[in-house]
């Protein structure tokens, strides 16, 4: 038996790559900056976000409505589950903290797979330029936090 690929199918896929692909632009930003997490922790942690999140509307339908069954449940635990990775990222050296707004990124980059994932794309997107301003920004206002010649 042949099986097509429906048109609901297609707009998953959708999801998961403009997910995929906000999260490695982000990351590039990162990347540039010579940091420990770039554009394919990026990619991977908005796709992963993004799959997460259509699994669970997706993939537990039949389980709504029963008492102990909460498919929502699964967002949360991509926060934590983020806060956890980006926790790793964080550096103590002396007086200085290093890693903060990677981590943050990670953090932030995660919700908009989540917004792909639900298929609220103009939030996806809106919020995705959102952080590259917050990121490039902050490189005009503060060149000495963003010293590219240290690398």
């Amino acid at each position: 038996m042949d099986q097509v690929i429906t048109i609901h199918e297609l707009e998953l896929f959708l999801r998961l790559f403009l997910a995929a692909v906000v999260g490695w632009l982000i990351g590039y930003e990162r990347e540039v900056l010579g940091k420990a997490a770039g554009t394919r922790t990026f990619g991977l942690v908005a796709l992963g976000s993004a799959l997460f999140a259509i699994v669970s509307s997706e993939g537990f339908t039949e389980y709504i409505g029963e008492s102990a069954a909460d498919p929502t449940r699964v967002t949360s635990l991509i926060v934590s589950g983020i806060g956890f990775l980006g926790a790793g990222l964080i550096i103590f050296r002396g007086d200085k903290v290093e890693g903060l707004t990677t981590a943050a990124g990670l953090w932030a980059v995660a919700a908009v797979g989540m917004a792909f994932g639900r298929g609220l794309y103009t939030l996806g997107i809106f919020s995705a330029i959102l952080i590259l301003l917050l990121l490039y920004t902050s490189r005009w206002i503060h060149p000495e936090h963003h010293d590219l010649d240290k690398k």
